[in-house]
């Protein structure tokens, strides 16, 4: 107990030396800031005006539309005949199927099923994933149609346009795949 009256008695006779009404130090220093001559502040920099450009557009493309064609879009080049509507309405007027987001060469073949005297396509992505397909169903990214199925392969009719921006169609197929992987 005795100890703790001493060290607390020191500790007040300690922090009573901090403690001082003289203030004359401080106003002194204060004085002599304030009594200094201010330095120079350089001006802020000149803004220059922006020139004005005004896009002219006479033969010139669009500065806002893609670079790039995009198959879902319509093409700039019109070609009228009754097949390219029919082709059109093919690939814009229906749901896509699973398989649509596959490349072809990417699918493969590992077998048929025969149900109800209609064979079906056995078909792995991928990933691994399996499906059945039959006739009519569509594969890969380029709208590709099944018109036939047979135990060695699956015949198909793909939809892509040409240099000019018109449909056509072309022939493509899928083997059974040999290798078990």
């Amino acid at each position: 107990m005795k100890t703790k009256f001493i060290f607390i008695l020191g500790s007040s006779l300690m922090l009573s030396g901090c403690l001082s009404d003289d203030m004359a130090s401080l106003r002194s220093y204060a004085d002599e800031v304030k009594a200094r001559k201010g330095g120079y502040i350089e001006p802020l920099p000149e803004i220059k005006p922006v020139e004005r450009y005004l896009y002219q557009s006479a033969n010139r493309r669009d500065p806002f539309s893609s670079n790039f064609r995009d198959d879902d879009q319509p093409s700039s080049v019109v070609i009228d005949s009754e097949q390219q509507r029919a082709l059109q309405r093919e690939v814009r007027e229906r749901n896509k199927e699973e398989l649509e987001h596959f490349e072809l060469d990417g699918l493969r073949m590992v077998g048929t099923l025969e149900l109800s005297n209609a064979l079906w396509g056995i078909i792995q992505d991928p990933d691994g994933t399996i499906y059945r397909v039959k006739e009519g169903n569509y594969m890969g990214r380029n709208y590709g149609k099944i018109l036939s199925i047979s135990e060695e392969k699956i015949e198909l009719r793909e939809i892509v346009k040409d240099l000019q921006g018109a449909w056509e169609e072309r022939q493509a197929s899928i083997a059974l795949s040999d290798d078990e992987a």
